[in-house]
């Protein structure tokens, strides 16, 4: 079932160097498409550089790139007990935030991921993508979204599903070389 926080996993079968091996966090969903964030794909941008009043608050210390949509643009993604007029809810405790307010002015905020860009689709797009066997949909853990190791994030998170989902966790990432 699709909808906000859930993960979008890579398949296989996935070649675009956009995706292939992504993890990428669900952020909205619904009848006009849906957005989400590539949870495993740091760059070499310290993201205080840019955002310097946020630098008490990064979980992570670099840009992460967030997909192939509108790249210049910092996308937050916060972590906390947020009022949510002060931000776009995810979940519960975790939402979009709005970069050019003041840490100050968002109460209950604990934690902040930057990222240039973010990855979309249209309406019907990622449905069809999914019945084309191209991603798994599982649920999240805080540890995917503000844990600090995103390069074996993919592996980790095949890992800890149940069934025939796991197996595909050691998937060799060249298949030609197996």
């Amino acid at each position: 079932m699709l909808k906000a926080g859930r993960l979008l996993v890579a398949t296989p079968t996935i070649v675009d160097p956009n995706f292939a091996r992504t993890v990428v966090l669900l952020c909205k969903y619904g009848d006009e498409g849906a957005v989400g964030l590539v949870l495993n794909r740091p760059s070499d941008v310290a993201a205080a550089d840019h955002l310097p009043e946020w630098t008490h608050l990064l979980s992570e210390p670099f840009v992460g790139f967030g997909g192939p949509v509108d790249t210049e643009a910092a996308v937050g993604l916060g972590r906390g007990a947020v009022p949510s007029k002060l931000w776009t809810p995810i979940s519960s405790d975790m939402g979009l935030v709005d970069l050019s307010l003041s840490p100050t002015q968002i109460q209950g905020i604990e934690a902040v991921r930057v990222f240039a860009g973010y990855s979309g689709w249209g309406p019907g797009q990622l449905e069809v993508e999914i019945a084309e066997a191209g991603w798994f949909v599982v649920e999240s853990d805080e540890r995917d979204v503000f844990g600090s190791e995103a390069p074996g994030l993919w592996s980790r998170v095949l890992r800890r599903q149940r069934g025939e989902i796991a197996l595909f966790a050691d998937f060799p990432a060249d298949p030609s070389m197996n």
